[in-house]
Formats: structure tokens, sequence, C-alpha cells
């Protein structure tokens, strides 16, 4: 069966999916702001109660880390990722979910092989990368400034 680039481009455009694009960057806008708001609600919550605006802001972003991990141990943070898209990967939870979830897939390898091991495959390089730019960025500085 012969056909035109034309013709194959309508038959896909036939049977595969719709796209859905303006609903899933509606959901990841409203979902990181979400949670970007809920830290900002936090970090209230936190100066509130005397915590000096640095150590507030410190202790926010420790919490929602430390709520990803645990949703993503419970199983929960697959299911917000899945309905909120980037809008739940983009933030610090996502970072901390990147973290967790290798961990978690290879804990029947033991704790250190499997868990300790795993936990940096995928969130290493990012690391990697940042403490590099951080170190040139410094030098740069340190040098015109």
């Amino acid at each position: 069966m012969q056909m035109t680039k034309q013709e194959y481009s309508k038959y896909v455009a036939k049977k595969g999916p719709k796209s859905r694009l303006w609903r899933n960057m509606a959901l990841a806008f409203l979902s990181g702001g979400a949670i970007c708001a809920g830290g900002q609600g936090l970090i209230n919550l936190y100066e509130h109660y005397g915590f000096p605006r640095v150590l507030a802001a410190t202790s926010a972003s420790m919490t929602l880390m430390f709520l990803a991990a645990l949703l993503t141990a419970l199983h929960g943070y697959d299911s917000i990722a899945k309905w909120a898209g980037g809008g739940a990967l983009v933030p610090i939870t996502g970072f901390s979910n990147a973290m967790v979830s290798p961990a978690m897939e290879f804990k029947s390898e033991g704790l250190v092989a499997g868990g300790a091991a795993k936990m940096f495959s995928v969130a290493g390089p990012v690391l990697v990368f940042g403490i590099i730019a951080s170190m040139i960025y410094g030098l740069v500085l340190l040098m015109f400034v």
C-alpha cells in the first residue's frame, strides 16, 4: 500500500489519540502553583511561630520534601503526578520524588546495594551538575566582583 506523506499524516491524525495539551498545561500550572502556594503557607506558618525568615523557608522546603518522600513511599505521589503532570515534578517535591522512587524500586537488593546506591541514580547527575555549576559561578563571581 503506497501512501503519500499527506495521506499518511491524515491517517495517523485519525487513528492517534487527540492531544490534551491545553488541559495538561492548565493542570500543570494549577498543581505546581498549589504546591508553591502551600510552601508559601508553610513559610508564613513557621514565621508566625517565631522562626526567622531564612529558617522558615528552609523548614518549609524540608517539610515539602518530607511529605513528597512520604507520599512516594506510600505510592501516592505517582497518582498525583499522573494527574498533575509537570506541575508535580518541577517544584522541590519532584526532586524528593526523584530521589525516593529509585530507592523504593531497588529496596529488594538490600539497604546499601539497593536503596542507598540507587537513590542517586536519577538525582545524581542533577546534583553533580548543580554543584559544578555553582562552583564555576562562584569562581566567576570571585574573579569579577
